[in-house]
């Protein structure tokens, strides 16, 4: 299997089966957040201006011959904000169009909801990005492919673990949003997991983490070093 893992952010053509298939070939991933064409405060809007979306579907046209390319799509934070002048529809819009795109080069598209912030108002997170995670998920429905709610899931373990263990994954002292490496073990041992529930047939790519993932869905603090 290769990896390529593109750096953060990450048209109506003939009708096209956008349903993930279990292919003889191995897949490649190709990751909005982690080459790397992801970019940290890109936009769904922005990513493409800026070249780094074509850099997606050229490798996905570059490696389906030989492997069954995996295209993961998260964006909203940025886009949701006013700065970035995209309305929620048009931030939808955006990523059936980017779905659709991958499918066309011969890809899988699979739509991921925002990672939640983990500011808290008294016990429980602000949940401040519902509705952008619900215009993905009504993108994902809208073209029949897989996503994977990370809002829904990462929003029921903060709220299980706490304010104070919630702010042991910041980036940096009052820095919500962003993941330092303990944060990123964790939620990303999270997004993998999501992944595997829905596609059950990726499971020898990847490698366990039985204990992580055991107090991750037990909703129990974990450092990521399980």
């Amino acid at each position: 299997m290769k990896f390529l893992s593109l750096i953060l952010a990450l048209t109506a053509l003939a009708p096209v089966d956008a349903r993930p298939k279990k292919a003889a070939k191995p897949p490649y991933f190709v990751l909005t957040d982690g080459i790397n064409p992801a970019k940290s405060g890109a936009t769904t809007a922005s990513f493409r201006a800026d070249g780094r979306w074509k850099t997606t579907i050229t490798a996905v046209q570059e490696n389906v011959d030989t492997h069954s390319p995996i295209v993961t799509i998260q964006f909203g934070h940025n886009d949701q904000k006013a700065a970035s002048g995209i309305s929620l529809e048009q931030f939808q819009a955006n990523l059936v169009a980017l779905a659709e795109e991958v499918i066309a080069a011969g890809g899988t598209p699979i739509l991921i909801t925002s990672l939640t912030r983990r500011a808290f108002n008294g016990s429980a997170v602000i949940e401040n990005l519902n509705e952008h995670s619900a215009a993905a998920i009504a993108a994902a429905e809208s073209l029949g492919i897989d996503y994977l709610d990370l809002n829904k899931a990462s929003t029921a373990y903060v709220n299980a673990i706490g304010k104070a263990n919630a702010d042991l994954y910041n980036l940096a002292p009052g820095d919500r949003t962003h993941l330092n490496p303990s944060g990123e073990r964790v939620f990303g041992r999270l997004v993998v997991d999501l992944l595997l529930r829905k596609r059950k047939d990726l499971h020898h790519y990847f490698e366990k983490d039985v204990a992580l993932s055991k107090k991750i869905w037990a909703g129990e603090y974990a450092t990521g070093d399980e």
